[in-house]
């Protein structure tokens, strides 16, 4: 069996109180590796190897240097494609289809991305006049914010990982990364690509364990910490926040949703069914910008109901190895108590079960993994659970509406604000709905279709701040203006 240490300072290390925990397969309920588990002691070297590196070598490096060991990063991850395949599936247990074109490559191109991006950004500068009439000429400058600790989540655990670690290294900061527990694969192998191209030692580091009492809460407590991203739950963030606030730490936060799908009854009728079935179902539901409220124009919701149904039910599950297989398990034995519970609430709150809510019969070699039925449900008012709290599953609740102004106060009567994908091929209306809907990101007639240099966030209890592209910088760097008297 594995044994995931802590990657501190350029080497794998135990953790100083002996602790492990055990990672156990999504698949088949396996136990697959244990884990060290960091505690306050690791955090604290993790930290001070990070500020070394900051004001040692790294730190010294022109941004062509560094710019140069990004390309290298993102090139050996690509060298070493399938360990990486292979770790995110051993965690996530997910398709291998959708570790090898969207997960692992998206990962390795945040390097690329973001390196890009800070060597071409420009500063900014200002003339300006004095009482004296010589002037005088006013430039900015971008430098590292510093020690940036990292919370990433399990369920794309390498892109979303990378999407934080890229920009901040791309801007010079050094990283202390908390994995989430149920994904510590792909982190800890990020060390040994690091490593391998020259990373100084102490730029990238990763403390494995859970978040209260555990290494997540000892980093984002920590005073040599200068800044923290979190992508999780809403909660949690909340948690951070009220952490960071001691010392005045920035935070950006990208956090839970409960995204709404609009379906016009105009809209490509195939592609509408099929960018909702993705939107619902990609990752057994285990996605942000997951569509779990569904909206459909009156006059084509009955046989949308009906299309999405026969989609639902043509899932194929199997290992993530299989490739014929399209859908996983949802990510530990918690998680799909979790879901469960809310299949049965819907039932209980009066719904109509249009397919799925329970669990699939699965062959014995898979029976104890965490295996949920894909779900549809019609029916529910918008007070019920199922439709105001996010399940993070593989479901949605779907409800007819009549008009415009109707649909668009049905989307914003959320606490949340990440996402929403519209269906129409009125070009008009999607331009007004658009901009009506309280999301930090819109699909038109598409879903998940991500340009990484354009702002990324959500609003309302979806998040705090925009990163991508040059939004990043606004993050991950402090600018200083300079003043020079002509």
């Amino acid at each position: 069996m594995r044994l995931i240490e802590n990657f501190i300072g350029g080497e794998y290390v135990a953790g100083q109180g002996g602790k492990t925990f055990e990672k156990r397969s999504p698949v088949d309920n396996r136990v697959i590796a244990r884990i060290t588990e960091a505690g306050q002691a690791d955090v604290d070297a993790a930290v001070r190897a990070a500020r070394a590196a900051l004001e040692g070598e790294w730190g010294g490096l022109t941004l062509e240097q560094r710019v140069d060991l990004l390309y290298g990063v993102a090139d050996e991850i690509t060298r070493r494609f399938e360990d990486f395949v292979a770790a995110e599936m051993a965690d996530t247990g997910q398709p291998s289809h959708v570790m090898r074109h969207v997960f692992i490559p998206r990962g390795a191109a945040n390097f690329k991305v973001f390196a890009d991006v800070v060597k071409n950004v420009p500063a900014e500068s200002f003339q300006m006049a004095t009482p004296d009439g010589r002037g005088a000429l006013n430039y900015g400058i971008r430098v590292p914010k510093g020690v940036i600790g990292v919370i990433s989540p399990w369920n794309a655990p390498f892109l979303l990982m990378t999407w934080k670690v890229g920009p901040a290294l791309a801007c010079g900061n050094t990283v202390v990364v908390k994995p989430s527990e149920e994904s510590p694969h792909t982190a800890a192998l990020l060390g040994e690509v690091m490593n391998s191209v020259g990373i100084p030692k102490g730029v990238y580091n990763v403390v494995q364990g859970f978040g209260p009492d555990s290494a997540g809460e000892f980093l984002t407590r920590h005073p040599g910490v200068d800044a923290i991203t979190f992508t999780g739950e809403t909660r949690t963030g909340a948690a951070i926040m009220k952490a960071a606030s001691d010392g005045m730490r920035d935070v950006s936060f990208e956090l839970g949703g409960k995204n709404a799908g609009i379906v016009f009854a105009d809209a490509d009728f195939d592609a509408a069914v099929d960018g909702i079935f993705r939107s619902a179902f990609l990752n057994t539901g285990q996605v942000c910008l997951g569509t779990e409220r569904v909206y459909v124009e009156r006059p084509i919701f009955e046989r949308f109901v009906a299309a999405l149904k026969t989609r639902a039910e043509a899932v194929k599950y199997g290992r993530p190895e299989d490739h014929a297989a399209n859908y996983g398990p949802l990510i530990s034995q918690e998680h799909k108590q979790k879901v469960m519970s809310y299949y049965r609430k819907a039932v209980e709150e009066g719904a109509t079960l249009v397919t799925g809510g329970g669990e699939p019969a699965m062959p014995a070699e898979l029976a104890e993994g965490a295996w949920v039925q894909p779900t549809i449900w019609t029916g529910l008012p918008e007070t019920a659970a199922v439709v105001r709290e996010e399940i993070f599953g593989p479901c949605c609740h779907i409800r007819p509406f009549d008009g415009e102004d109707e649909v668009v106060k049905l989307a914003n009567a959320t606490d949340y604000g990440l996402s929403t994908t519209i269906w129409t091929t009125n070009l008009a209306r999607a331009h007004r709905v658009a901009a009506r809907v309280e999301v930090g990101i819109t699909w038109i007639n598409s879903w998940f279709l991500r340009d990484l240099r354009t702002a990324f966030g959500g609003s309302k209890q979806s998040g705090i701040g925009r990163e991508g592209g040059v939004h990043s910088l606004e993050f991950y760097t402090e600018t200083r203006n300079i003043c020079v008297k002509l």
